[in-house]
């Protein structure tokens, strides 16, 4: 047996050996799914999860294949992850040094796909996250075109993946922007009484449903206004200074 396959082999009976024994939630999901792809018969599929380390990594694939998959098993179940974590001794105080990135993938008798899945994932810098690309075959040996099902599938979830995590970012920003305009506007309002830059209410915004070019534009509103509330404060600075300036005599 090649030394390759056999080293395949262990790693799936070690994945085995940890899904018997492991206590799965059941309330997990992706966090993006593919479409799905067809080809003569087969079936494609794409989940990503989020995944910190590789006994996450091993518990998601276990809940697809357990719980997601139970009445419907996939013929395969492509897995590529890759996890920041800690170095062995290393406690996380001294900063990035500690972290080392952890990769891997499971071919699962799909000789090279998770290598495929793998580097996809790099290409788009996801980092704490497994993917999974499952296949139901369906009777027909595809060839190479089934690697390039495997890339789109993963494609699509990756740039899903990126997007919301823009998006996060994105929100994060706006709650921060909300918090600093509300604060300067307070200021100005109790510096001159002047209530027309304090239209709007001061209580933190919640943004449900933002798309994330709404979510761009909203941030670079915000930077605006807080410019606008700032130049209003300099100039209102400045009028005592110069009230004051005037010749005694």
């Amino acid at each position: 047996m090649p030394a390759s396959r056999g080293t395949d082999l262990q790693k799936q009976a070690n994945l085995n050996a940890y899904i018997k024994n492991s206590r799965i939630p059941q309330d997990v999901q992706p966090l993006v799914t593919s479409q799905e792809i067809r080809d003569r018969g087969s079936i494609f599929i794409a989940n990503l999860f989020p995944a910190t380390s590789p006994n996450q990594v091993r518990t998601m694939v276990a809940h697809l294949k357990d719980t997601m998959h139970r009445t419907k098993p996939a013929t395969h179940e492509i897995v590529a992850w890759r996890c920041m974590v800690l170095k062995p001794g290393r406690t996380g105080l001294g900063g990035p040094d500690d972290f080392e990135l952890n990769v891997g993938y499971l071919d699962d008798g799909e000789k090279w796909a998770g290598a495929k899945i793998q580097k996809v994932m790099e290409s788009h810098a996801i980092i704490d996250a497994v993917v999974i690309v499952s296949r139901w075959y369906g009777g027909m040996l595809l060839g190479p075109a089934r690697f390039s099902h495997i890339e789109t599938c993963t494609t699509e979830v990756c740039q899903e993946f990126k997007r919301s995590e823009e998006l996060r970012e994105c929100i994060s920003d706006l709650t921060n922007l909300d918090a600093v305009l509300a604060a300067l506007r307070t200021e100005y309002t109790e510096a001159c009484g002047d209530k027309t830059v304090t239209s709007g209410s001061s209580t933190p915004k919640d943004y449900p449903n933002l798309d994330l070019e709404k979510a761009k534009r909203l941030v670079k509103a915000r930077e605006n206004a807080i410019k606008s509330v700032k130049l209003l404060l300099a100039k209102r600075r400045d009028v005592p200074a110069a009230a004051g300036s005037g010749d005694p005599t």
